[in-house]
């Protein structure tokens, strides 16, 4: 029979959670213990589980926000509208509960970030446009950099991540450049990113590293503000203007050095020469975009399409690791090497990826690496060279960790290449090649 209760256990580990100094570790050791000495077995796997996190309970905002609506017995998009304004649905529990009009009065707050609008994808620029079905347009420039929001009250500038984590005492830059505008209250949304001398980008780590600890206080590379929204000026909330409203208010405030790169307009061959551009100019991509959307905080929908060019490399599977969690028992994630005849073994490591992989890949992988298994190291299975894998990639970006000074960023696996031997796996070579180096 059960013998806890989600409250107990909530309580539970916050308690443990709140232990530190001297003795923290014996009394969370024991808190646990007891925790989980008063659970049956199968509550007992589960809370392992959830500590791992290894769980997948399917408690997503989404998720989250129409439940709310059910158990307040509101309209799913009024308590949806109001989360999205307020920074997530936690934040807008008593509003529901006390009614439609209480939803309604959530509105933009400077100084309180939102949920940002998310882009939907296209493998190209026409299935963008067709997605959009035409009609007047702005293509922009798809930057590799960190995705800001950046609120100013005055002399208050609060600069915010996508996932509403304050960063502004380590991005002194976009401060100052937001406090230079001419305006007093605003809401911005864009990108900041590290740029060579020449304008081109710089690794995406570079950028990152400004964000990654709370020891980077401003240090490391410069970084540029580029903002392609406006979400308030000066008492107005913009959100629910078309966007072509929103651009024109944001080209008469933010100079074009500080305007994310955009063309507007409606002929396809325009938009397409301006995407060709940008990705000369060493960008990832663009986002295409409907001018007469409004501004959908939280959501991906279809007025915003983003459109990457999809990189593919030829790479040798040097080992695998044995999975956890719902992977356990199987071989998961496998190491890519790059053929370098000038190295002992004659391959490099660009990285690790188990994405991409079905459950049927995990099954037959399992089995055809354990037949090429040279030996372990712990968790890790060795094997010969010979297994050629298609894999794709959005980038590269300079490593220390990897003895060739590269690694695959947001590698996953397309297909195993059993047409093709290890000799003809690609090489160092392309691979700097597709790097720029």
């Amino acid at each position: 029979m059960p013998t806890l209760t989600v409250a107990e256990v909530d309580a539970a580990l916050d308690d443990v959670a709140r232990l530190s100094g001297a003795g923290s570790a014996a009394a969370r050791a024991t808190a646990v213990a007891d925790l989980f000495g008063r659970a049956t077995h199968e509550e007992q796997q589960w809370l392992r589980a959830v500590v791992l996190g290894e769980v997948r309970q399917g408690a997503l905002e989404a998720v989250m926000t129409e439940g709310l609506a059910a158990a307040a017995e509101v309209p799913v998009a009024d308590v949806r509208r109001a989360a999205m304004l307020a920074g997530g649905a936690t934040y807008v529990v008593d509003a529901a509960f006390a009614g439609r009009e209480a939803l309604a009065a959530v509105g933009l707050t400077v100084g309180r970030p939102v949920l940002p609008m998310l882009a939907s994808s296209a493998p190209d620029l026409p299935a963008a446009l067709a997605k959009l079905a035409g009609g007047e347009l702005a293509v922009d420039a798809k930057l590799d950099g960190i995705r800001v929001q950046v609120h100013r009250d005055g002399d208050r500038v609060l600069v915010a991540t996508r996932s509403l984590d304050d960063i502004t005492h380590r991005l002194p830059e976009v401060v100052e450049a937001v406090r230079s505008l001419p305006a007093e209250r605003l809401v911005l949304d864009g990108e900041a990113i590290a740029l060579d001398e020449d304008g081109r980008p710089r690794p995406f780590q570079e950028t990152a590293a400004r964000t990654a600890t709370e020891a980077a206080g401003g240090a490391g590379a410069a970084v540029t503000p580029f903002f392609f929204d406006l979400l308030h000026l000066d008492g107005r909330d913009l959100l629910d203007l078309p966007a072509r409203d929103r651009w024109t208010a944001l080209e008469e405030l933010v100079p074009e050095h500080h305007r994310v790169p955009r063309w507007r307009g409606s002929d396809p061959e325009q938009a397409q020469a301006f995407a060709d551009r940008v990705l000369a100019d060493g960008h990832e991509g663009v986002v295409v975009k409907a001018a007469d959307a409004a501004y959908a905080a939280g959501r991906r929908g279809a007025a915003w399409v983003k459109v990457k060019p999809v990189h593919t490399l030829d790479l040798v599977v040097l080992a695998v690791e044995w999975g956890s969690g719902r992977r356990s028992g199987w071989l998961s994630n496998i190491h890519l090497g790059a053929r370098d005849p000038e190295r002992p073994g004659g391959f490099v490591m660009l990285g690790k990826t188990f994405k991409g992989m079905t459950d049927e890949m995990l099954r037959w992988q399992t089995e055809r690496f354990l037949g090429l298994e040279t030996h372990r190291e712990g968790h890790v299975v060795h094997v010969r060279p010979e297994q050629v894998v298609e894999i794709a990639f959005d980038g590269l970006q300079r490593s220390t960790r990897y003895p060739g000074g590269l690694a695959l960023r947001f590698a996953r696996v397309v297909r195993y290449r059993d047409d093709k031997t290890a000799d003809e796996a690609d090489t160092m070579e392309t691979v700097r090649e597709a790097a720029g180096r």
